[in-house]
């Protein structure tokens, strides 16, 4: 719960990044988030360093999400709060839910980073889906 840079995430590290509307909505809870913390170690297997998810939540919830989704320090599984959305504004990858969560959300995403090069990025284009950005297809890429 420390707050940390971009730089500390991602600079000499080759880092999945997964980027979601909320903690605990449907479809990041049920159908997206849960591949990644199960696929983990296959993930890491692929030289990856860390493996993070984010979303426009506070500390708290991201706390208490990955702990109800398994996600413990055998994981290594990050989940890092984007509290005020100034990762995903900054990204270019936020979006208007003011109507269905109350404000600025991130888009479903998921990245592949290397030492802060952006190699492979999917978009989700269709809400409430979690295909595209889906821990399988991921690791395709890898």
């Amino acid at each position: 719960m420390v707050p940390q840079t971009t730089d500390e995430i991602f600079k000499g590290k080759r880092v999945v990044l997964v980027g979601v509307p909320g903690a605990f909505t449907p479809t990041c809870h049920k159908n997206h988030v849960p591949g990644y913390v199960k696929q983990a170690a296959e993930i890491r297997a692929k030289n990856v360093d860390t493996i993070a998810v984010t979303a426009v939540n506070d500390h708290w919830v991201m706390h208490n999400w990955s702990e109800v989704l398994g996600s413990g320090p055998s994981n290594n599984v990050l989940f890092l709060a984007d509290n005020n959305a100034d990762f995903a504004k900054a990204a270019g990858l936020e979006f208007d839910a003011t109507s269905g969560l109350g404000g600025l959300r991130s888009r479903r995403y998921s990245m592949l980073v290397e030492d802060g090069v952006v190699k492979v990025l999917n978009l989700e284009p269709e809400a409430g889906k979690a295909e595209v950005t889906s821990a399988d297809n991921l690791i395709k890429a890898l």
